[in-house]
């Protein structure tokens, strides 16, 4: 079996070092921050600063591909994240009295609680585990490598001929046969690559043009659950409004502009967000449950979506090294992704580290998953963020597909067909371009708007004129 060196020890990361672990590897992980998350949740939510995870205290959705993996292959973390007070909501509950089941509706479940729950109960789950070693406060600073041949192999691949077969900190250097990067889009993977001679990768980068303003609350004493109506997104024309439910009664509300709005500003101000929020409907619902703040106005911006792989049209540039999480697919959180994407990715690497994971066929057939399995998923996100960036920097209501695609969302709380369809993309179990375009979804949806004529998409929350005087006060 093999020896994992993992670099970095957010939820890929730890991910990718217990996996091996249970697969029969040994790993070792290796994080530059000297603290590991804990149980006491909210201490380390709230009063925890982590410069290499600025995302940490933004909301997380766990899709039904997440919880898949976890039930799966770590059925203890599934179960520490519940006793944690992590809570599951099945799409289906959206209606007064669910539909008659299908295959596949088990999958349909949403894991809600923040990042820390989930980084606590791996967390744990690697301290018990007695095939890793975690290495806290030891940040990795380069990669050592050997020069071969390029061996192709089989595969057909053609690389540079360069192997990793450890890493350096500045305690000392470290073998391994095979190095996974789960240090983020900022690990500084792309400078240690050039550093050993590798010629570049592959970087594919999108803009989103988008902005998000969160700010987190606790339900009142004795409410466990918010309001299951209205649907928890709103998109306006020119903003929008998400509640996410969490664990132990907490919720984060967030808002989301276009980058170039001028009011953006504005809802850094706590009464103003919160006004901001109460204009929209899942806002104005959870907002008017009496909820207790508990943090105050978390910017994000700058977003984008990025697909980085140590490959390009020749084949891997290096070999003994692959990438999860962030550092192959950074996707924009709008479709909550993320976490679904990089425990895939950690599975892959857990599940065929004992298949020479050194060599040349190793490195092409793990970039090959990724293009077939990671990528489309990061195109489709891609695509849903040019349409609601187009949206809010126009501030225009689109027709023709526009309106089709929106119609589909809006007709899908009403048609539980529909729902079921929509959620089975939402939590990547089947592919859009298939599901969408099956003749019997298309045909309800079509029934759906002949039966409104008047249809106008995105007309939920205030006007621009209100919106534009609540932000100026």
């Amino acid at each position: 079996m093999a020896h994992v060196l993992v670099v970095g020890g957010g939820i890929g990361g730890l991910a990718t070092a217990l996996l091996a672990a249970r697969h029969g590897h040994t790993a070792e992980l290796f994080e530059r921050d000297p603290r590991a998350p804990g149980t006491a949740l909210d201490r380390d939510f709230f009063g925890w600063h982590r410069a290499t995870v600025p995302q940490a205290n933004q909301p997380h959705v766990l899709l039904g591909a997440a919880r898949g993996v976890l039930r799966e292959e770590l059925p203890d973390v599934h179960a520490e994240m519940l006793r944690l007070g992590a809570r599951e909501r099945h799409e289906l509950d959206w209606f007064d009295v669910r539909p008659p089941a299908r295959p596949g509706d088990e999958d349909l479940v949403m894991l809600q609680a923040r990042r820390i729950v989930l980084e606590s109960a791996l967390a744990t789950a690697v301290r018990a585990e007695p095939g890793v070693v975690a290495r806290y406060g030891e940040p990795v600073n380069g990669l050592i490598a050997e020069v071969g041949s390029g061996d192709s192999g089989e595969s057909g691949a053609d690389a540079s001929g360069i192997r990793v077969t450890g890493v350096t900190t500045e305690a000392g250097v470290y073998a391994g046969d095979l190095v996974v990067d789960a240090g983020g889009r900022r690990g500084g993977s792309e400078r240690w690559l050039a550093a050993i001679g590798c010629r570049p990768g592959t970087v594919e980068r999108h803009r989103t043009g988008l902005a998000y303003f969160c700010r987190w609350y606790r339900l009142p004493e004795g409410r466990e659950e918010g309001p299951r109506r209205p649907w928890a997104v709103t998109g306006g024309s020119f903003a929008g409004c998400a509640v996410f439910p969490a664990d132990n009664r907490l919720f984060a509300v967030t808002l989301f502009v276009h980058t170039g709005d001028a009011t953006r500003s504005a809802l850094r101000d706590p009464a103003v967000f919160e006004a901001a929020a109460r204009t929209f409907p899942p806002g104005a619902a959870w907002l008017g449950l009496g909820a207790e703040p508990l943090s105050g106005v978390l910017a994000a911006a700058g977003l984008d979506n990025r697909w980085s792989a140590p490959a390009d049209e020749r084949g891997p540039v290096v070999s003994g090294f692959v990438p999860v999480g962030d550092a192959v697919t950074h996707t924009n959180p709008t479709l909550g992704q993320g976490t679904s994407l990089t425990l895939w990715a950690a599975r892959r690497v857990a599940r065929t580290a004992h298949q020479d994971p050194g060599s040349v066929r190793f490195a092409a057939e793990y970039h090959a998953w990724a293009v077939r399995t990671l990528k489309p998923w990061f195109d489709f996100q891609v695509i849903a963020d040019g349409a609601v960036g187009e949206r809010l920097a126009t501030r225009a209501a689109r027709g023709g597909t526009a309106r089709e695609v929106a119609a589909l969302f809006d007709c899908a709380l009403e048609d539980p067909e529909v729902m079921r369809a929509r959620a089975r993309v939402r939590h990547l179990a089947d592919p859009p371009e298939r599901t969408y375009a099956d003749p019997e979804i298309r045909a309800r949806v079509a029934r759906w708007l002949a039966a409104r004529p008047d249809y106008t998409p995105h007309t939920a929350g205030p006007s621009r004129a209100e919106w534009e005087e609540l932000t100026a006060r």
